[in-house]
């Protein structure tokens, strides 16, 4: 993965190379593509197309992890 591109014209940054990616079919839903490479997997490494859709809902599952912890805080 340490692995970069030339710069193109103008650029100074290199860019890296483009991780391992797994396309699913069309007939595959969002929830079964979501959870067919793992959740976590797919949310952090964007393994498949579903990436962004789990990214969501990892950040609504945090979000409300952070709710909860914070509404206890203020309670106790």
């Amino acid at each position: 993965m340490g692995e970069s591109l030339p710069p193109r014209q103008g650029e100074r940054i290199p860019r890296r190379t483009a991780p391992d990616f797994n396309e699913l079919g069309d007939d595959v839903g969002v929830l079964q593509g979501i959870f067919d490479g793992g959740f976590l997997n797919v949310a952090i490494n964007d393994s498949n197309q579903f990436g962004p859709h789990a990214m969501i809902a990892l950040l609504g599952v945090v979000a409300t992890v952070t709710g909860i912890a914070l509404l206890a805080m203020w309670i106790i």
